[in-house]
C-alpha cells in the first residue's frame, strides 16, 4: 500500500553540500528535527552507489516517520525500497514511471509552468514540485524563477498537492503556504549548514510547527 505522505518540509540532499556532515547524518538530523520527507538526488553517482546510499538512508530513517524519495531512477527506488520516486519533465513520462514502480510507491513530478502544472495527471502522479521559486546555485541548470506570484498561479493550476522548491529559506515559509503549497522543499537551507538539526528546527518554527 502506498504510504501517506506529508510535504511540509521536504529536504533534497545534495552530496557536495552535505559532505561535512554526510548524507546520512544530515538526513537523520533533519528527520529528528521535523523534516517530513527526504529526497536523495545525486546526478553523478553510479547506479550501485546510488542504491548503496539509498539503502543506508532507508535504514537510518526507519522509525523516524520521515519518508525517503529517490530522484530520477525508478530502478534505484525499487532496489532501495524507497517510499517515493521523483522525476523531472525530461527524465521519463509519468506514465512510464508509474508502470515501472507500480501502484505502491509515491510519484512526484516537477513542473515549471502553468501549462505543465495543469497537465499533471492525478491518476498517475501523487504530488508536484513547483518552481524554481527563486534562483538557486544548488541546481545551476534550473528554469527561470517564477517568484511567489508564479507559485500561486502554478498551485492553482495543479490538480495534485504541491511542494515549492528553489532558493527557499525559513523566512519564505509564510509566503509559500499562503500561495497554497502543501510544503516547501529546501537544499542549502539545511545541507551544508553547521548544524542541520538546528536549521531544520528554524524552518519548522517559521512554518508554524506543522507536523502530524
Amino acid at each position: 500500500m502506498k504510504p501517506a505522505f506529508d510535504l511540509t518540509l521536504y529536504l533534497v540532499l545534495n552530496p557536495s553540500l552535505c559532505a561535512e556532515t554526510g548524507i546520512v547524518g544530515t538526513a537523520v538530523a533533519a528527520a529528528e528535527a521535523g523534516a517530513t520527507m527526504v529526497q536523495l538526488r545525486d546526478k553523478t553517482a553510479s547506479a550501485d552507489r546510488l542504491i548503496a546510499t539509498g539503502r543506508a538512508l532507508k535504514e537510518a530513517l526507519a522509525g523516524t516517520g520521515t519518508l525517503l524519495v529517490v530522484n530520477d531512477s525508478a530502478e534505484a527506488a525499487i532496489a532501495i525500497g524507497a517510499d517515493g520516486l521523483h522525476i523531472g519533465q525530461d527524465d521519463m513520462s509519468a506514465a512510464t514511471a508509474r508502470a515501472l514502480i507500480g501502484p505502491d510507491i509515491i510519484l512526484g513530478l516537477s513542473a515549471e509552468s502553468e501549462e505543465l502544472a495543469s497537465a499533471v495527471d492525478p491518476d498517475v502522479v501523487d504530488y508536484a514540485g513547483l518552481g524554481p521559486v527563486f534562483a538557486t546555485p544548488s541546481k545551476p541548470d534550473h528554469k527561470s524563477p517564477i517568484g511567489m506570484a508564479g507559485l500561486t498561479r502554478l498551485v492553482a493550476a495543479c490538480p495534485v498537492p504541491a511542494v515549492a522548491i528553489g532558493g527557499l529559506k525559513a523566512e519564505h515559509a509564510p509566503a509559500v503556504f499562503k500561495a497554497g503549497a502543501r510544503g516547501m522543499a529546501v537544499v542549502s537551507a539545511i545541507c551544508g549548514t553547521p548544524d542541520p538539526g538546528a536549521a531544520t528546527r528554524a524552518i519548522i518554527a517559521a512554518i508554524g510547527g506543522r507536523r502530524p
